[in-house]
């Protein structure tokens, strides 16, 4: 027998590719880029990195120094248009210079996205200046959540928390709990509110959130892929997660 050898064909389209960095402990993140990304033709490649607990700003920071290796790991040696690194505080407490210093070390040509800056580029879109913050951290990282958005020109007319102290109890977080909290917090005059966390199951409320409360609503992970979707060059009216979403 005599095998022959056959060149490959091989296809001359490129969707464009999302790299994401979820939490190794997060239970929601995939799932709601999935969503809104379904039916779309776009490639999601998604690598876990190692997080700590309990909650605080040294296991944040502890966590960040694997962001290289981690985004090495998807797709070696091929471009990746956007990278998002999902973790909120954890862009705040490490600082996004070194994340993105980080991921550039690994994917060069890259476009880089987090929740934390994510969320400031959708609050200028709209022109807010006022804004309540719900977080599901222990005080000193939701205080941390705080300062971050003061120190950004924001003013926090109204702030609630759970406490939470380990990331992986984050996800557990009942969702219809989660409305109705929401929905009664006391917004002071706020012109929206904004919902910290990526492993919060925050983006299948916030349509409803939005007519309840009267405001724009904007979470973690809606933030962070409507801005991982405007990097890439997608725009597209998309329905069903909130004023933010049907604006792109």
């Amino acid at each position: 027998m005599k095998s022959k050898k056959i060149v490959p064909k091989y296809n001359k389209f490129n969707f464009p590719k999302i790299g994401l960095i979820a939490l190794a402990s997060d239970y929601i993140i995939e799932r709601d880029f999935q969503n809104i990304l379904k039916n779309k033709k776009i490639d999601l490649f998604v690598n876990r990195i190692e997080s700590f607990n309990p909650l605080t700003r040294k296991n944040l920071i502890k966590m960040s120094k694997k962001i290289t290796k981690v985004t090495n790991n998807i797709l070696p040696g091929e471009k990746v248009d956007c990278v998002a690194y999902a973790c909120t505080s954890g862009t705040i407490a490490a600082g996004y210079a070194v994340i993105k210093n980080k991921i550039i070390k690994a994917k060069p040509n890259s476009k880089i996205t987090t929740p934390s800056t994510s969320s400031i580029n959708a609050l200028r879109k709209f022109k807010i200046k006022k804004i309540a913050v719900f977080t599901p951290y222990p005080k000193k990282l939701n205080d941390e959540v705080l300062d971050y958005f003061k120190i950004n020109n924001f003013i926090i007319t109204s702030n609630s928390y759970y406490n939470i102290k380990s990331d992986i109890n984050i996800g557990k977080v009942d969702g219809r709990h989660l409305y109705k909290v929401l929905s009664n917090m006391k917004l002071n005059g706020a012109e929206a509110l904004f919902i910290s966390c990526t492993a919060l199951p925050a983006l299948s409320i916030i349509e409803k959130l939005e007519k309840k409360l009267g405001i724009i609503v904007f979470s973690s992970n809606q933030v962070l892929i409507w801005d991982t979707l405007n990097k890439i060059g997608i725009k597209n009216n998309i329905k069903g997660f909130g004023k933010l979403m049907r604006s792109n």
